[in-house]
Formats: structure tokens, sequence, C-alpha cells
């Protein structure tokens, strides 16, 4: 059985380029979520010709089509969201990084040791993750075990695709809210790793949609003997993802210098391969990469391809060259860098230097849900970084100190996503053999959201003089969708091929 998708569709092919299909055919097969092929250009008298051609059959078929307005694109993926602190979206704006950890998220996220909070409060933010257009998450859960179990079983009760980890945080927290030692948040973390590879596959796949992620919270929160000790559990099995903090606020990387001066690192498990010339040393009396942020992680075997780094504002030229060297990915989260006055991360040098990039929404550091609203801060962060650079832009390259453009910031939100999260043969992109993980997407005035003028308005006053080719005019509708849109803009939201969500999901 084959669900056929008929109308506009868009997709991402490179940092610079997407394609924008006026009249595309899509085929998904119900048994296993998957697509099974595309036809870019399908004029609607020879739909049946098409369809005859695949051998697929009226009876076998369900034919989705969509009208003026709508199209279908990939699912955003964030690639950095603290699900307990959703409750917090809105409060303590007042606040820098580490009084905002202080005085409003660690009260909040101890609440969590109830597992029964847990759940309502989970319950809640995933439906709102997936109704924004979510179809896969990076959670942060809290360094509760039972709660973060919740987290990951309702994850998977509403289809979610997402990476889940529990807080390992020993050191430079509350007296309320930290673990015991080292030594029993890797008991935790190993039973939480445990009960989400317990949970069943989706229907009629194979694959895991929910997976564990290693979550150090970040270097202030770990203790010497928790890092390596993460680094030993993450040596033992190479799929397994990790996520955490780098360079966000400049108050944290002092600490963070403070805590783990050179002396106290061991080398890294794997040497550092030559690259950019990055130098064994650094003519400073110390070995390349310590006595910087992402040495510390380097220095414990927690940089690698897998590895998901949030924020990454602050960087120092060698960090850049180590991410780049362990194929490390950024979750570029500017709302929240906007908020707590973090600065703005250099997204476009990170581009050029061919490092993996993607949003986050870093709720409640940011103060939406939504990975559009990263996507329009993006935009503003990567206008500001223009604007405040003195010098034109370097030579031979494409995006450093420029704005983004609207294809680099389609990628980052889906194509970027699955690269960082290491899946991107399966998601990020509307292929052949890769997951219909998609959203349906309305910029038509039914939609209800003020802030998008209706298309179908721009027929009813003229304003569509068929001047304008039907591609161009799809890609009008995505900058539309991406700078104006929200929730109400996105009708169906499909993982693995269900149904799962969206304005149109249970009516």
């Amino acid at each position: 059985m084959t669900t056929i998708f008929y109308g506009a569709l868009v997709t991402p092919t490179s940092l610079t380029e997407y394609r924008a299909l006026p009249h595309a055919l899509l085929a998904v097969s119900r048994e296993t979520g998957d697509i099974e092929w595309v036809e870019d250009d399908v004029p609607a008298a020879q739909l049946q010709d098409v369809l005859a051609r695949h051998g697929v059959l009226a009876e076998d078929v369900d034919i989705v089509e969509l009208k003026l307005g709508e199209f279908l694109m990939p699912g955003f993926i964030d690639t950095h969201i603290h699900a307990p602190q959703v409750p917090n979206i809105g409060s303590g704006q007042q606040y820098e990084l580490l009084d905002w950890l202080a005085h409003v998220t660690f009260p909040m996220e101890s609440r969590f040791s109830d597992p029964d909070f847990a759940r309502q409060v989970y319950t809640s933010v995933i439906k709102r993750t997936i109704d924004y257009g979510s179809t896969t998450c990076c959670y942060y859960g809290t360094l509760h075990l039972e709660g973060t179990k919740v987290l990951a079983d309702v994850i998977h009760k509403y289809g979610q695709r997402a990476f889940v980890g529990k807080c390992n945080m020993d050191r430079n927290s509350p007296d309320y809210y930290v673990e015991p030692s080292a030594a029993a948040s890797i008991d935790a973390t190993r039973a939480l790793i445990s009960h989400i590879r317990a949970l069943p596959p989706s229907p009629g796949s194979s694959e895991p949609l929910v997976r564990p992620i290693l979550t150090p919270r970040f270097a202030i929160s770990c203790s010497h003997d928790l890092l390596s000790s993460l680094g030993q559990l993450a040596a033992e099995d190479p799929a397994l993802h990790i996520q955490t903090h780098i360079s966000e606020n400049a108050s944290e990387i002092a600490f963070t210098r403070e805590l783990f001066p050179p002396e106290t690192l061991p080398a890294p498990p794997v040497p550092l391969p030559q690259v950019n010339g990055l130098a064994k040393s650094t003519g400073k009396g110390r070995e390349a990469g310590k006595g910087t942020y992402a040495g510390v992680y380097d220095a414990f075997g927690l940089l690698r391809q897998n590895t998901v780094l949030a924020h990454a504002v602050h960087l120092e030229d060698e960090e850049v060259e180590i991410i780049k060297a362990r194929r490390a990915g950024i979750s570029h989260c500017p709302t929240s860098n906007f908020n707590l006055r973090s600065g703005c991360a250099r997204i476009g040098m990170l581009l050029d230097h061919g490092i993996k990039v993607s949003l986050g929404t870093d709720v409640s550091g940011g103060f939406s849900p939504s990975i559009l609203t990263a996507v329009q801060h993006a935009s503003m962060c990567s206008k500001v970084i223009a604007m405040q650079s003195t010098t034109p832009p370097p030579p031979n390259t494409r995006f450093t100190d420029r704005q983004l453009p609207v294809a680099t910031l389609l990628y980052l939100a889906t194509m970027g996503g699955a690269e960082v999260c290491d899946l991107q043969t399966r998601i990020g992109s509307l292929a052949p053999g890769k997951a219909f993980d998609a959203l349906v997407v309305s910029v038509r005035s039914d939609a209800g959201n003020p802030a998008t003028w209706g298309v179908d308005m721009d027929l009813e006053l003229g304003v569509r003089d068929g001047k304008m080719s039907e591609d161009a005019e799809l890609e009008c509708f995505v900058e539309r969708f991406l700078f104006c849109g929200d929730d109400r803009n996105v009708r169906r939201v499909y993982v693995q091929g269900r149904f799962i969500g969206g304005k149109e999901f249970g009516v």
C-alpha cells in the first residue's frame, strides 16, 4: 500500500540551493514509512499515466492533493532543546547564563524528581514540539533517571524521532539538584540507555525512533572523574551520540578554564590529526587544544562525528580546527544567545570551515519551541555579524561575515540538523530511500495566521498576474513561511510515514 502526495514540494540540496517543484509526485510506503520514489514534474493530465508506470493501482493508493499555497517539505530538526525547561518559557529575561541557571532553571528542573509531574509536563511539551513541525529533537532531560525515562516513553508514544539524554552533573550545582558522585551518574546513565534501547521500534520499521544520547550538561557541572567515565562509555559504544554545551557565555568559558587547567587534562584517546596547521604544540608551552573549552571535551574523548555542541558563540580559532578535525557538529541557538546576551555565533565562518551546523531552540533560554523562530533569529544574527564587520568578507569564502540566504537557513533547519545528528542518510531531505519525516505547510489565509499574507488573497486581488514562474512563486511561499509562519501554518506532521501532528491532526 502506498500514499501519494501530489503538489508543491520543497527540499534542500546544498547550503546554497534547494529544489522548488510546483507539481511533484512523491510516494510513501505505508509498510515502511520510507519514500519509494519522487517524480519532479507531473502535469495533472499525466497523473494516472505516471502512477501506472510505477505500477500503482487505484485501489492500492491514497492520494493527498495539495492546494495552491500548500507545499511539502522535510520536517524540522531541533538539535538543542531542554524539555523540562518549557514551563519556564518567557521567564528570567533579566539574567545572563549562570545566574539564569541558578535562579530560574535549576529550581524548575529539580521538580522532575516526581515522575507524575514529569509525565504531565512532558506530555504537553512533546505535543507542542511536534505541532511546531519538529520531527526530530535532541532533548536534554534532568539529572533524574525515572523522570528522563518518562520523557523517552512519552516521545515514543507520540511517534516523534528523538535523542534523549539524562543530564550528568556532579558538581557546581545546587545542593538540592546535584548527583552524589560520578559513579552514581554513570550508573543512572547506563540504566537510561538500556531503557531507551528496549523500547519497541516504530510500526513497519526496524530502526528505533527514540535513541539515547550522552549528556554531560556542560564542563562546569562535571568532575574530571565524570568526564573520564563518560569518555570510556562513549568509547565502548561508537554509535552512542553525545550532546553538550560549548563556549556560550564569557563567564562560563572563564570558569571552565579555571576548573580544567591544561596540566590536569589527559592526552586525547585519539591524537589530533594535522589539519590546517593545527600542530601538536601551540608554541605557547602547551599541547594543541589544552587550555580551551573544546580541548576539555577532546581530552576525554567526547568530540566525534556524532557529537552535538550547542552554541559555539565564542570559539577560538584553535577550537574551530579541533571541532572540524573531530567532525563534531554545532547547534546554533540564536534566540537563546540574543535573549541571555551571550553573543552572536559566527555561523558563516564555521560553514566556510566545513563544520556541520544546525539549529536549536534551546528552550527556555530561547523563548520559543519553534525552529521557525530560530530560523528568523539566525538570519538576524548573520546580519548583525555582517553589519559589525569593518572589512570586506575574506576572499574565497561564501558565508563569512555575510547574511545567510534563505537556502542556507532552510538547510540548517533540515539537512544541517540531519548531518549534525549523523542521520543524513535517513532524514533531512525528501529523497527516495529516506524516511518520510515531513511537513505539509500552508501559507493560505485559512491557516489562520494573521502574520502570513494568504496566497489565495493574491488571486482574489489580482496580485498574481502570471508573470512570475511557478517555481519562483513557490520560492516566495517558502520565504513567507520561514519568516512569518508559526504552528498554524503547519497543517500535517509526519514521522517515518505516520501522521502524528499539526493543525489537522485529530480533526
